[in-house]
């Protein structure tokens, strides 16, 4: 009962410990991200776990949904990486539910920056809040499974990974939330007018 206990303890410690990015926008309409708290200049500030979007857990098995959940697994990789390559076959060998980040543009490398804590070796694996810099199946397979992942796959049959997506957002997306601040920042135009007097038209004042 008390291991149990502990277990739980450990679930709900580890889950509100996980790496946050922050993304505020300033007042000249300038979208920064950064995983520190911005200052209170900021006129809007978004929280979001580092890695993005975690997998679905629909249709896991309750114990690995939960291990998803807590221990979220991140693959930061970019194209033409034999390593990269390596990495996510064993984690699809291995069965383990996870997002793929793709770095290729400067964005994508200063977000890549902040997660792996200034470090911009690829691939890189993040587990929680656990970093694996650089492929080595041993050193990931013994941070999976100290994690709590099984060393064999427990996914349905029916289970699809979710095709990996560039680590920052589009530029048409910060492009909207440019324009979004910049509207909310500007004041409302009136819309009602002052009845008439006499023969004058609508709004006209003496």
């Amino acid at each position: 009962m008390k291991r149990s206990l502990y277990f739980a303890a450990a679930l709900l410690l580890s889950a509100g410990a996980q790496a946050q990015l922050y993304k505020s926008v300033g007042p000249d309409g300038k979208v920064t991200y950064s995983d520190t708290p911005p200052t209170t200049g900021a006129a809007r500030v978004e929280t979001r776990p580092a890695g993005g979007r975690g997998p679905s857990t629909a249709g896991l098995p309750y114990a690995l949904a939960e291990l998803v959940r807590v221990y979220p697994v991140v693959l930061y990789s970019t194209s033409d990486c034999s390593p990269c390559d390596e990495g996510r076959r064993l984690l699809q060998q291995r069965g383990i539910p996870f997002t793929e980040k793709t770095v290729s543009s400067a964005e994508d490398k200063a977000l890549l920056r902040q997660a792996s804590g200034g470090d911009a070796t690829l691939p890189l694996l993040t587990i929680g809040r656990a970093r694996e810099r650089g492929y080595e199946s041993g050193a990931w397979n013994s941070a999976l499974s100290s994690a709590g992942y099984p060393e064999t796959s427990r996914l349905p049959r029916n289970y699809r990974q979710a095709a990996a997506e560039a680590l920052a957002p589009p530029k048409a997306s910060l492009a909207r939330d440019t324009e979004a601040q910049r509207r909310a920042s500007e004041p409302e135009a009136a819309t009602d007018l002052p009845p008439a007097i006499g023969n004058a038209p609508p709004g006209f004042r003496f």
